[in-house]
């Protein structure tokens, strides 16, 4: 087994999928990573990469002002539902509901703060099916976002968004090679996924002088990271960890463990000679 391998078959009862493409040397590290689960937060990429869609299309401009509201729409039957100040990681929205915000500051909150709520502002305006349909023309697989955040009927009739580790390092792997909507828009969504604030899990134990783009996802007892790493004198390489399984009291055991996993691929991608075995 690989020292990845040994590392992650200590966590009994739990589900610790990894994939990691890099760009230097089109190798890949795939350790369960096939396993789909409900994404949590990571969607909210692909929720981006619509909205980045649409403006290049001229379907709307990112200084586009929308109206800061919280109540939505339950997929299940069309009731209404809002979110929780409290569920959210970021509060500044909820403050200043009747006002007004640029889409691409919406945006920026929804990846580096992750908030819900600038999240189903974004989707209500890009439409959640052309987000669904737009992961498709990308030929990403196992991938699928059929709902905004805290749809909790939907949630419990297992109507879910989902992905696996594998689609997340693809769809991160056609943004760091320009290839979706436009080279200038996947710099720009680079840019705006290294101000990520949530930084316990991949950079976590990488050296100082290492950038990540990434976005982060909790629900219940998912914990996810994804992202691309950014090595300097190298080329960079993808990364998507998703678990499910560790306690939800204690995330830090998560976070722990996707930042040893982390720092394993960083040095055997970096370090000349030591490699995996």
């Amino acid at each position: 087994m690989t020292r990845l391998e040994n590392f992650i078959s200590q966590f009994a009862g739990k589900t610790v999928s990894t994939a990691v493409y890099d760009l230097q040397t089109g190798d890949e590290i795939l350790i369960g990573a096939d396993v789909t689960m409900h994404p949590a937060s990571t969607m909210k990429v692909p929720v981006m990469m619509e909205m980045f869609r649409q403006a290049e299309a001229g379907l709307l401009s990112l200084d586009e002002r929308l109206t800061i509201f919280n109540s939505f729409k339950s997929i299940v039957d069309g009731s209404e539902f809002s979110l929780e100040e409290a569920d959210d990681s970021d509060k500044i929205l909820y403050a200043r509901i009747g006002e007004s915000e640029t889409i691409r500051k919406l945006n920026r909150l929804m990846i580096i703060r992750s908030s819900n709520l600038a999240a189903n502002l974004l989707m209500e305006r890009v439409g959640t099916s052309r987000v669904d349909a737009f992961i498709k023309e990308l030929g990403i697989a196992d991938m699928t976002v059929i709902r905004g955040l805290e749809d909790k009927k939907a949630y419990r009739l297992n109507m879910n968004n989902s992905a696996s580790a594998r689609s997340s390092t693809h769809m991160l792997r056609l943004i760091v090679e320009g290839k979706v909507v436009s080279k200038e828009a996947c710099d720009e969504m680079i840019r705006v996924m290294l101000g990520q604030e949530f930084n316990e899990s991949i950079p976590a134990l990488l050296p100082a002088d290492v950038k990540v783009a990434h976005k982060t996802g909790w629900s219940s007892d998912f914990f996810h990271d994804i992202g691309i790493v950014f090595p300097p004198r190298r080329k960079p390489y993808v990364i998507s960890l998703f678990t499910q399984g560790f306690p939800e009291n204690d995330e830090s055991q998560a976070h722990d463990c996707m930042a040893q996993i982390s720092k394993m691929i960083y040095e055997g991608l970096t370090k000349e000679g030591l490699g995996f075995v």
